[in-house]
């Protein structure tokens, strides 16, 4: 649901931030390999020790990258299938880091063995979400659903929520509430999510077999 208003949003402001690194002569690949390990860096350091506020700060800086990748390979009429694959391949990696980050902090120093749960089902569900998409249409269903809860939504909930919660150690002691009350969210969302796509996914097979029966 965010995923259509929000990409045509940022793409609009990060073109000229594109426009400028292809004059310097940087890849598209580059920034999606530059972008993940920031993303990645950003939360396996900072999450573990509960440093909510600035992990979010660094990681919000690098996740543009996945919008500025592709707005490269558009204005250099590159677009590829392997720059469609890495960019698929390491937005899973850094969605795992940042629900690694925030797993090993609750099973750590957070002390919360219900969120470590909660926040493992949320990593494991994303990714089969995404799994669900990407495994029907590659035997020739459209998997056509908007799920309630896609990377979009995973991410922008999470990550305000981190951010948000990040601000009690400067004084703001009720709001670091909002991660749990986030992880919750996320985690229902995604369930329900994967449901729809496997709902969606047996629909269209079983009328894709009904066809080619037909044809036969």
């Amino acid at each position: 649901m965010l995923n259509k208003y929000a990409r045509a949003f940022f793409t609009r402001v990060l073109t000229p931030f594109a426009a400028l690194l292809i004059r310097l002569g940087i890849s598209p690949d580059v920034v999606t390999v530059l972008g993940t390990a920031g993303v990645v860096a950003g939360a396996l350091v900072f999450y573990p020790l509960g440093e909510f506020f600035w992990g979010t700060v660094v990681i919000t800086l690098f996740v543009f990258s996945d919008l500025v990748d592709g707005n490269m390979a558009r204005q250099l009429g590159r677009s590829s299938r392997w720059g469609a694959f890495l960019d698929s391949t390491l937005d899973r990696v850094a969605d795992a880091a940042i629900f690694g980050g925030l797993a090993l902090w609750y099973a750590g120093r957070g002390d919360d063995l219900l969120l470590t749960a909660v926040t493992i089902f949320c990593l494991a569900s994303g990714q089969v979400v995404s799994y669900t998409k990407a495994r029907g249409e590659s035997i020739g269903l459209p998997v056509n659903v908007n799920g309630l809860v896609e990377r979009a939504e995973r991410l922008v909930i999470s990550l305000v929520a981190c951010g948000f919660s990040g601000l009690h150690k400067f004084g703001v002691p009720w709001i670091q509430h909002l991660l749990p009350i986030a992880l919750w969210i996320v985690a229902v969302g995604s369930a329900v999510t994967l449901g729809q796509r496997v709902v969606t996914v047996r629909r269209e097979s079983a009328e894709a077999d009904t066809m080619g029966g037909e044809g036969a």
